[in-house]
């Protein structure tokens, strides 16, 4: 079955923070393989990332390869992800059904940190 991915775009007030380093991926941590990109072979890696829009925030892990993390990458750093893209998924696992949709990009890119708004507390 094909699989469905979903150009994601953000409005010019978006932000994206760091919550967690990045992460490992293992296709199957139990044997010690490592994920990789199925077109370039890279590792991939896991990073938690805060979603900052207007008034509200949410959490997405977002799978980036490699050669996208950038040095100086640490959690708190804002970032801006590169083509990401969501993927919808399902599956019947012990006779439940899970779902959910899984985050990619190819590059997470440093931003300076946004300005306070006037007023902000210290």
């Amino acid at each position: 079955m094909a699989r469905t991915y979903i150009r994601v775009g953000f409005q010019q007030s978006t932000k994206c923070m760091t919550g967690t380093p990045a992460v490992p991926k293992w296709a199957d941590q139990e044997k010690g393989l490592r994920a990789t990109d199925r077109e370039t072979g890279q590792p991939l890696f896991t990073v938690t990332l805060f979603l900052m829009e207007d008034e509200r925030a949410e959490v997405m892990k977002v799978t980036v390869p490699a050669d996208g993390l950038p040095n100086g990458l640490h959690p708190g750093r804002f970032v801006r992800p590169v083509n990401l893209f969501a993927s919808p998924w399902a599956r019947i696992f012990n006779e439940q059904l899970q779902e959910g949709v899984a985050y990619r990009c190819t590059a997470l890119e440093l931003v300076e940190a946004p300005a306070m708004p006037e007023g902000a507390a210290a």
